[in-house]
């Protein structure tokens, strides 16, 4: 069977949340959200975990992690740093703010030579998302998103962004970025929208190098302007006909976006352990 791995990006600076979001204690035991999705991507078959985080928060993982984690599955960190593209170019001066999700993928290239999955650190994606994932690694060579329903990704204390997909036939047809969403927004909540959980290839490396590269060449905001994975897959798809099969999961989706969410999440996770979905963790 063909090995695989997780890459979770967990660099992001979780500015609406107030920082920290991904070492939150959120577990009735003390556990961070990421170790319940590490748990269960050792239970659908992945064979490495791959996080890329900023240098200042390894110590504080590797801490977390060695309790419970290391003992599941071997771990591998790397870092986001602005400083790290392409030869030829430079960081724009002042510039503080990360390039984005399809520069912190990037920044992974070296630390993978399987087929992967990619996962955000602060979203809870449930163990038949993570099998559903893993089967199809295995069994295809297809780009694949797990995609859920985007009323079940909203919250009642604010707004949100959410690549809201176009689907035909079991394949990606678009995705569109949007901000700002609420249950009023007028955005179909039976839309699927990708939570960042994508099904990738080590070839797949090359067309983010390009993209980013091309990315940098059009760069307009210096300080700001952010280059992410859904945009450059959805850029294949359009340029390259890429094909990106688009799974479904019955799994539950719960996540931090607000500092308000932190309650519900909590109940949740207390629910499912108490239920013994968890035993060993």
């Amino acid at each position: 069977m063909k090995k695989t791995t997780l890459v979770v990006l967990a660099a992001g600076l979780g500015s609406r949340f107030g920082g920290g979001k991904q070492i939150a204690s959120l577990g009735p035991n003390g556990e961070i959200l990421i170790e319940f999705s590490i748990f269960d991507a050792c239970r659908a078959g992945f064979d490495k975990v791959v996080m890329i985080i900023k240098k200042e928060n390894e110590e504080v993982i590797r801490n977390i992690f060695a309790r419970r984690i290391d003992k599941l599955i071997p771990v591998e960190y790397v870092y986001q740093d602005i400083s790290r593209i392409p030869e030829g170019y430079s960081v724009p001066e002042g510039r503080t703010k990360p390039w984005g999700t399809a520069h912190a993928v990037l920044c992974a290239a070296d630390a993978v030579d399987t087929p992967f999955g990619i996962i955000n650190a602060d979203d809870f994606y449930g163990y038949e998302s993570f099998k559903i994932l893993h089967d199809h690694l295995v069994a295809s060579d297809e780009i694949c998103n797990v995609g859920f329903r985007l009323g079940t990704t909203l919250t009642e204390f604010g707004s949100v962004s959410r690549g809201v997909c176009s689907v035909k036939d079991g394949y990606l047809r678009e995705i569109v970025e949007m901000k700002a969403i609420t249950r009023d927004s007028g955005v179909p909540l039976d839309s699927v929208c990708s939570m960042n959980m994508w099904g990738l290839f080590p070839d797949f490396f090359v067309d983010l190098k390009k993209a980013f590269v091309r990315f940098l060449d059009g760069l307009k905001d210096g300080q700001k302007e952010e280059c992410y994975l859904p945009i450059v897959i959805g850029d294949l798809v359009r340029e390259k006909g890429t094909k990106v099969r688009v799974l479904s999961t019955p799994s539950k989706w719960f996540g931090v976006t607000y500092r308000e969410d932190v309650a519900s999440v909590k109940e949740n996770l207390k629910k499912l352990v108490d239920e013994g979905q968890y035993i060993g963790l």
